[in-house]
């Protein structure tokens, strides 16, 4: 497994601390993303959270995969009081000041996470969650699109042009990576 990312690239209204093991002692609030899984201690991922507004809490999600294709780490969302906490590819969709208030997103894995921030251009922020298949992306009130099946198995060259999202699906039928061009704001290839 790789080092833990942070990416605070959208602004937020908490602070948060990878943890490199459990603490001996628990703060008053803690919580277990998904509530319910077995052996959840076995490589989680420990984030101390401190809210802008409450108490802190600690954030226990559970590992998906050890393998170094799988992401590790904490992003800010578009929505300043939610924050992404992905384990070895499992997303926890997090809302600081209700921590009882989370998404397990469906992708599982989640091979990279891509911010798209074009407020300067009058756009809608986006965070999008790379899968194996497709693309999700999630915006300032929850989902925002999700895309058609881009890759038999695996998408690459990501890249961002303007409002387009550009990058490379594996196809079956021809056995090579083709092309694909994505709107950012529907998801829609163009």
């Amino acid at each position: 497994m790789t080092a833990p990312t942070f990416d605070g690239t959208f602004p937020h209204h908490w602070t948060a601390e990878i943890l490199p093991n459990r603490p001996m002692i628990l703060p008053n609030r803690h919580y277990v993303y998904p509530e319910i899984v077995e052996e959840v201690e076995r490589g989680a991922l420990e984030v101390l959270v401190q809210p802008q507004t409450g108490q802190q809490f600690l954030a226990t999600c559970a590992l998906g995969f050890r393998d170094p294709a799988a992401p590790t780490g904490i992003w800010s969302m578009p929505s300043p009081d939610w924050m992404c906490a992905v384990s070895g590819g499992y997303a926890y969709l997090i809302d600081t000041a209700n921590p009882e208030n989370f998404t397990m997103l469906r992708y599982r894995p989640v091979l990279d996470v891509v911010h798209y921030s074009t407020e300067f251009e009058g756009g809608v922020p986006l965070i999008l969650f790379v899968g194996h298949h497709s693309i999700l992306a999630w915006g300032r009130d929850g989902e925002a699109w999700e895309s058609d099946k881009l890759s038999w198995e695996g998408i690459t060259n990501l890249s961002i042009e303007g409002r387009i999202l550009r990058g490379e699906g594996w196809d079956l039928m021809t056995d090579r990576n083709l092309p694909f061009a994505l709107d950012l704001e529907t998801g829609k290839r163009v």
